[in-house]
C-alpha cells in the first residue's frame, strides 16, 4: 500500500456526532492528543437531524427511578438495569456540560427550561432546542468547540496487535493514510442505509458495526431496529426521509387512518404515546387492513404549530402539505439501531483499546426497544466517559509496522436495501429472513482494498507526514487538524480514488452488517420490542437474552446468547 499521509494520536475518534465530539473534547481536556475522522462534513451526522430532544430527569414531578422504569419498560426485558440507572443518573451533569459549551435550550413562560413528553415517557422530561431542532443545536455547540477534525476521511480498518489497538487505516481524497494510536472510539452512528427509506443521513452505512466485527469485537441486539412510526410519507420517497417528531404527538396530535379512525385506540393504555414499536406495529397493521401505504397525523388543532415545530413545518410545506390546514401523511421508516457494538457504560469493548459510544454501541440502555430521546442522552453521557476511559491506554506502544491489502466482501447496495426493506422491516417472518440472507449472499462479490496495483509496504519512517495540499495540519502536539468545512487535497484523480474506495467500504460494511442482523433476527423466534415476527407473535421467556454475533477466523458468523442484564466483560 502506498501511504500518502500519516499521523499519531493518543485517541482516534471515528465519527463527528454527539458521542464522538463529546469524547474528543473530554479526552482533550485530559491532555490526550485526539484526532477525529469524519467521512462527511461538520453536519453530516445523525445528531444534526435529531428533532425531539434529550430525555433528562426533570427537577419536579420526576425521578431517576421513574426514568429508569420507563426505559426498562420500553426495553421489553432486555435492558441492563444497572447500565440504565448509571446513564440516566449522568444526564443532568451531561446537560450542564453542554450548556457550558453554549448550547441553548428552549424556555417556558416561567423562564425555566421547557419540557415535553414523548412516547413511552410517564411525564414531561424531554428538553428541546429550536422547537424541533435539538440535534442541530447540540451539533452546533460541539462543532463550535474547535476540536481537531479531519473531514472527508473514512476509516477502512482498525488495526490490532498483541496489546490491542495500534492504529487506523483510512482513506481521504489525498489517498491512503495511517494513524498510529493505542485507542480508537467508534462513534459512527447507525445503519439506516440498510433500508430503502430511513431518517438517517447517507453516511449511516453501519461502518462502526463492521469495523468492530473486523477488529474481533462482538455486536449484540442487532436485530432490534427501531422504525420511527411517523416519517413524512411521499409516494415513491426513498433515501433520507423527514421524520415527524414524537413531540408532535406529545403536544396532542392524533394518529388517524383514511377513515378518520384512531390508529392506536385499544392497542395500548398510552394510545398514540405508546412506545415506538407498539405504534409502528399498529400503523403497519392498519395499513395492511386497509390496503394503504400510509396513515395520517392530525395536528390541525394545535395552536402555534409552525412556531413550535419550524423544521417539521418546512418539511411539510416542501412536500405541499400545510399542517395547520391538512392531515400529515406518515408511515414507519428505519430510524435507530437499538443494539450495536457490545460495550460497558464507559464504551469499552472486549478488544483492548477499542471503544464505542452513541448509536453504534450496545451499552444495555435500550434493550429491545429505545425509549424516545434517550439517544442524545446516551451519546452525551457515554461519550464523556469513553473520552476519559481512553486515558487508560496512555503508555501503550502503538505503531502500525506493515499494511497489506485485504479482500472485502460486498453485495450491491440496491440488492441489500431491497432485501432488507422487503423482509426485515417492521414485521418479519422466518421465511422472509432466510430469503433475504440467501439473496444477499448469492450476490456477494469481492474487492481488494486497496487495489492490487497500488503496491504494499511499510508506512513512511517519519512520525508525522502532513497531508499534501493542506495548511496547518500539524499542531504543537503533532496532531492533524482542519478548519471546519475544509476538505484536504486538490480535486482530480485522487478524489475519484477516494470516492471509489469509500463506496466499496460502505457497501462492504452494509453487507456484513446485514448478514449479522439477519442471522440474529432468524434465531430470535419470538416477538419482543421492535423485533416483530408474524410467525412467532408472542414473547418467549426462554429467549429473554441478548444475541451476540462475532466473526470467526475464517470470516464466518458465530451467533450465541448472552443472558439479559449481563454487561460485556471488557479488557482494559
Amino acid at each position: 500500500m502506498n501511504v500518502s499521509w500519516e499521523a499519531e494520536a493518543d485517541l482516534v475518534v471515528i465519527g463527528g456526532g454527539v458521542a464522538g465530539l463529546t469524547a474528543a473534547r473530554t479526552a482533550s481536556l485530559r491532555g490526550l492528543r485526539v484526532l477525529t475522522l469524519s467521512k462527511g462534513g461538520p453536519t453530516d451526522t445523525s445528531t444534526q437531524y435529531a428533532q425531539g430532544g434529550i430525555a433528562v430527569v426533570a427537577p419536579q414531578g420526576d425521578s431517576v427511578d421513574s426514568h429508569v422504569h420507563d426505559t426498562v419498560e420500553a426495553g421489553a426485558g432486555l435492558c441492563d438495569i444497572d447500565a440504565v440507572r448509571s446513564i440516566v443518573e449522568g444526564g443532568q451533569a451531561a446537560i450542564a456540560a453542554l450548556t457550558d459549551l453554549g448550547a441553548v435550550f428552549d424556555l417556558g413562560r416561567d423562564g425555566q427550561i421547557s419540557r415535553t413528553r414523548e412516547g413511552g415517557h410517564s411525564t414531561r422530561r424531554i428538553i428541546h432546542a429550536g422547537g424541533d431542532a435539538t440535534g442541530a443545536e447540540v451539533q452546533r455547540a460541539l462543532n463550535a468547540a474547535g476540536l481537531p477534525v479531519l473531514f472527508g476521511a473514512a476509516a477502512l480498518r482498525v488495526v490490532t496487535g498483541p496489546e490491542g489497538v495500534c492504529g487506523v487505516v483510512a482513506v481521504s481524497d489525498n489517498g491512503f493514510g495511517v494513524v498510529h494510536t493505542p485507542a480508537v472510539l467508534l462513534a459512527t452512528g447507525g445503519l439506516g442505509q440498510l433500508y430503502a427509506a430511513s431518517t438517517n443521513p447517507p453516511g449511516a452505512t453501519g461502518d462502526g458495526v463492521a469495523l468492530a466485527l473486523w477488529a474481533g469485537a462482538a455486536v449484540a441486539d442487532l436485530e432490534f431496529v427501531q422504525f420511527h412510526p411517523t416519517v413524512l410519507f411521499t409516494p415513491g420517497g426513498v433515501g433520507r426521509r423527514p421524520l415527524i417528531s414524537e413531540a408532535v404527538r406529545g403536544e396532542g396530535a392524533k394518529l388517524v387512518d383514511s377513515h378518520g379512525d384512531s390508529v392506536t385506540a385499544g392497542v395500548h393504555p398510552r394510545g398514540d404515546l405508546a412506545p415506538r414499536d407498539v405504534v409502528s406495529r399498529a400503523i403497519a397493521a392498519r395499513m395492511r387492513a386497509l390496503g394503504t401505504d400510509h396513515v395520517f397525523l392530525d395536528a390541525r388543532h394545535l395552536p402555534g404549530f409552525a412556531q413550535r415545530f419550524p423544521t417539521i413545518t418546512a418539511s411539510c410545506l416542501a412536500a405541499g402539505i400545510d399542517p395547520a390546514q391538512q392531515l400529515i401523511p406518515v408511515a414507519p421508516a428505519a430510524h435507530y439501531q437499538c443494539g450495536g457494538v457490545s460495550t460497558d457504560t464507559y464504551g469499552r469493548t472486549a478488544v483492548p483499546g477499542l471503544y464505542a459510544a452513541g448509536e453504534v454501541a450496545r451499552t444495555g440502555l435500550h434493550g429491545a426497544n429505545r425509549l424516545a430521546s434517550n439517544s442524545l442522552l446516551e451519546g452525551l453521557v457515554v461519550g464523556e466517559r469513553a473520552g476519559a476511559a481512553a486515558a487508560e491506554r496512555l503508555g501503550v506502544r502503538a505503531r502500525i509496522t506493515e499494511i497489506g491489502s485485504w479482500t472485502a466482501e460486498f453485495a450491491e447496495r440496491a440488492v441489500v436495501q431491497q432485501a432488507m426493506t422487503e423482509h426485515a422491516s417492521v414485521v418479519r417472518d422466518g421465511d422472509g429472513l432466510a430469503h433475504a440472507l440467501e439473496r444477499i449472499e448469492a450476490e456477494i462479490g469481492t474487492v481488494t482494498v486497496p487495489d492490487p496495483g497500488s503496491g504494499e509496504g511499510r508506512p513512511p519512517a517519519s512520525d508525522v507526514v502532513s497531508v499534501p495540499g493542506a495548511a496547518g495540519l500539524t499542531d504543537s502536539r503533532g496532531v492533524m487538524q482542519s478548519e471546519p468545512g475544509v476538505a484536504f487535497g486538490d480535486a482530480g484523480e485522487s478524489v475519484s480514488v477516494w470516492a471509489r474506495h469509500l463506496r466499496y467500504v460502505e457497501d462492504a460494511a452494509l453487507t456484513v452488517t446485514a448478514r449479522a442482523l439477519l442471522r440474529a433476527a432468524a434465531v430470535r423466534a419470538e416477538s419482543r420490542g421492535c423485533h416483530t415476527r408474524s410467525d412467532h407473535p408472542d414473547a418467549v421467556d426462554a429467549q429473554r437474552h441478548s444475541t451476540i454475533v462475532r466473526l470467526d477466523p475464517r470470516g464466518g458468523f458465530d451467533v450465541s446468547a448472552m443472558p439479559a442484564a449481563t454487561a460485556v466483560v471488557c479488557v482494559r
